[in-house]
């Protein structure tokens, strides 16, 4: 979608940027502390892209932002190197080096885990600097003699000696890494970034190799880290030791907080109401040792009554400042079916073929001592509608999950269009034209519509992994063809640039079908696609899958017998982990084994 003003943003930065030097000095800011605003919002930025935008919580920052910073001074001081910019950017690469190490076996564990290695990581890197390194690093003296800013132009070198000229200098990497990471955040990769925030489990089931995305972002975010280390031991003409140490870290993460993660102005923002605070504090105030106490109180307010953090308090302020409300439109009835629209939805073709699609033999799922599907075989036909059904426990749920290559089965085999899927994970499944609707919705709440088709068309049309960190979401081709086609299917072209989480049920359930339609899948399963819609919907929905299934296969899991039924052309039916029967709904409805096991007891409830 495009913006109305373009690069409104960067431009309202630089105005920003050029303002500083004349307002902020009045203020109370000296001409170091405005500079390490530069240096430290820079670095907090890179810090949002993983945090803010990713979700992934990392308190191991300082570990990048001393090894940059350690390699351009021990570059500028140790060795007959001049150029500063060049020898920053060297620093850069060995945090990107170290980041990539780091990132290798951080990433293997989530959450809380991997908050904690990043930890342990931080410490192994402080250790390293004090004692192995020392020679290198000048241990608890740090490396002094680092020379001032300038440029290097091989005929020419540009000094930057005065106030302003520094100034400028920060500055002007800071406006850099900005416009960069703005770039990075509205590109495909970006979207990305933003659906592993929402639901990593999702993103990874359509299509997107999530890991690979997480470390890149790891990296990129020590590549600010580094950068900014090396524009810190040039601005004070020596690198100190306790950039290695937690507390930098923490600084970082808390700078973030304060200002607003996830909007990558927060960073600047968080870092100078921390750094003013903090020369407020030690200088104005004279409070000693006490003054970190008291600025861990003002963080734990701030958080607290400012949940969205100094920029979300700008925006709310905005909106309430000039009338700006939160647009709900009132959910519309479902739109007839538009023919043109599945028309115009390409996938993954099956056309001309006959046979099976997917064969399973043997199949077999044990959790410990206890069997959740017990050598099922089970075959489907190219363009065939199946239905599967069972009672409470017949283990339909985990039957779905290895045809999807969710759960691995604990024996048996599963081909897919002639292909031996069974050791195929979910992300490659669906990137062959395997995958499934959720019976429970899986969405990116706090996206849009249309970017939670993106996402999922993005898969599709991209491949699991691409480092287009740079390129902006026109450029994709096909792309808003894709999301508006499937947007007209499930009938959500006037709720596209709602949030999902302002979306009605109904809307909810049909975007969830939407979002494994928008892969382009040879191979739909559903699992209970009708489930908490109206008489009505489930009418159109019916309609809708009976159309969707031109050209493509659909399995589908329902306790809406009467819709089903009337939908699928064969039926399944799982009793205690096996199969017990197939045939056509006719005669699924005159088994008596059905009526024993399921229709006859159960019908109606839900699995």
């Amino acid at each position: 979608m495009s913006r109305k003003i373009p690069f409104l943003a960067e431009l309202v930065t630089l105005l920003v940027l050029i303002a500083i030097p004349f307002i902020l000095p009045p203020l109370g800011f000296t001409p170091a502390t405005i500079n390490r605003i530069m240096i430290f919002g820079l670095v907090g930025i890179g810090f949002d892209l993983l945090f803010g935008y990713t979700g992934l919580l990392s308190f191991g920052q300082s570990a990048f932002f001393g090894t940059g910073g350690m390699f351009a001074a021990y570059l500028l001081t140790q060795t007959s190197f001049t150029n500063v910019v060049l020898a920053i950017f060297i620093g850069t690469i060995a945090a990107a080096v170290a980041g990539y190490l780091v990132g290798m076996v951080a990433l293997r564990r989530t959450g809380i885990y991997f908050a904690m290695i990043t930890v342990a990581i931080a410490e192994v890197f402080f250790f390293m600097e004090f004692n192995p390194l020392a020679d290198y690093t000048g241990g608890e003296n740090g490396l002094p003699g680092v020379p001032s800013a300038s440029l290097g132009l091989g005929f020419t070198t540009i000094q930057f000696k005065s106030d302003l000229e520094q100034y400028a200098f920060f500055s002007f990497w800071l406006f850099v890494g900005l416009v960069i990471a703005l770039r990075i955040v509205r590109s495909p990769f970006g979207l990305v970034m933003r659906a592993i925030r929402e639901n990593p489990d999702r993103a990874t089931a359509l299509g997107h190799n999530i890991h690979s995305y997480k470390l890149v972002v790891f990296i990129v975010a020590a590549m600010y880290a580094g950068f900014g280390g090396g524009l810190l031991a040039v601005m004070q003409g020596f690198m100190p030791p306790d950039a290695f140490m937690f507390a930098t870290s923490g600084e970082i993460v808390m700078m973030t907080a304060i200002g607003g993660a996830g909007t990558l102005f927060g960073p600047v923002l968080g870092s100078a109401t921390w750094l003013l605070l903090s020369d407020f504090f030690q200088t104005v105030l004279n409070l000693g040792a006490t003054w970190k106490l008291v600025l861990g109180v003002v963080f734990v307010l701030l958080v607290v009554f400012l949940r969205r953090g100094l920029a979300g308090a700008f925006v709310d302020l905005y909106h309430l400042a000039f009338g700006a409300k939160k647009a709900v439109s009132a959910p519309a009835p479902a739109a007839p079916l538009n023919t043109a629209a599945v028309n115009a939805l390409h996938h993954k073709s099956t056309h001309n073929k006959s046979g099976h699609i997917l064969e399973a033999k043997g199949l077999t799922k044990h959790y410990g001592g206890i069997a959740a599907n017990s050598d099922i075989d089970f075959a489907v036909n190219y363009g065939e509608i199946r239905g599967i059904i069972g009672p409470n426990g017949a283990g339909k749920s985990t039957f779905f999950k290895m045809l999807t290559c969710e759960v691995q089965p604990t024996a048996g085999t599963i081909k897919f269009d002639g292909r031996d899927i069974t050791h195929l994970n979910v992300t490659e499944a669906c990137q062959i034209g395997l995958t499934k609707s959720y019976q429970i919705n899986q969405l990116f709440e706090r996206l849009t519509v249309r970017q939670n088709l993106m996402i999922s068309a993005l898969a599709e049309l991209r491949g699991k992994f691409r480092l287009d960190l740079l390129k902006s979401m026109s450029k994709v081709r096909g792309l808003a063809a894709q999301v508006e086609s499937t947007a007209a299917l499930v009938h959500l072209t006037h709720r596209l640039d709602a949030h999902v989480a302002d979306l009605a049920y109904g809307e909810k359930r049909r975007l969830e079908v939407g979002l494994a339609l928008a892969t382009s899948p040879s191979l739909l399963l559903l699992d209970e696609p009708l489930a908490g819609m109206s008489a009505e919907e489930r009418v159109e929905t019916v309609a809708l899958l009976k159309s969707i299934a031109k050209g493509r296969t659909l399995v589908i899991i329902d306790h809406d017998m009467d819709s089903l039924f009337e939908l699928v052309e064969r039926v399944t039916v799982l009793q205690e982990g096996r199969l017990l029967v197939e045939g056509t709904p006719d005669e699924i409805k005159n088994n008596a084994q059905v009526q024993e096991a399921y229709l006859g007891g159960v019908h109606g409830e839900t699995q």
